[in-house]
């Protein structure tokens, strides 16, 4: 199916472009969460007419996460769970818990900004990226501990490798 970006969408293109994806991700994703329109003739036209409203729009997103990034820059999040003597937690941290902690920063970020490659199952200090925009990224540590004495620790050691 060939669509019109209406953003900037990874691994596809940029505002404005013409690409075609299958018919399932176009249905299911990108049309239902307005990221883009059909192809069709009235569709370009629509587009073209609305083309400065949507690029001030995606710029004053842009604007936003950039300013997010600055705020995060540095930051992290400790998490105190229960774990076994060996380190492997009872259960573990998914993209909910290290969203939830960032709120409680006073941050605003969704849950969806969270990538994480995989749940984190031990103690210790993780990177974990936060897609802010689909240009802007920011990277921050989490720090997996049984008590915040232990946190302050594994910060120390994770700062002098």
């Amino acid at each position: 199916m060939e669509i019109i970006l209406l953003e900037h969408v990874d691994k596809l293109g940029k505002m404005g472009d013409k690409v075609n994806v299958k018919n399932g991700y176009a249905r299911n994703y990108l049309l239902p969460s307005k990221k883009a329109l059909r192809a069709t003739e009235a569709n370009v036209a629509f587009y073209e007419n609305k083309k400065a409203e949507l690029e001030a729009h995606n710029k004053a997103l842009l604007e936003e996460a950039g300013k997010k990034a600055e705020a995060l820059k540095g930051y992290s999040a400790i998490l105190i769970r229960q774990a076994a003597e060996t380190g492997q937690l009872y259960g573990s941290v998914t993209i909910r818990d290290i969203a939830a902690a960032i709120k409680e920063s006073g941050f605003d970020i969704e849950r969806r900004c969270v990538f994480l490659e995989r749940p984190i199952k031990d103690l210790g200090v993780y990177e974990v990226k936060l897609n802010l925009h689909p240009e802007v990224t920011q990277t921050i540590l989490v720090n997996v501990a049984r008590t915040d004495d232990d946190a302050k620790k594994q910060a120390k050691a994770f700062e002098n490798n």
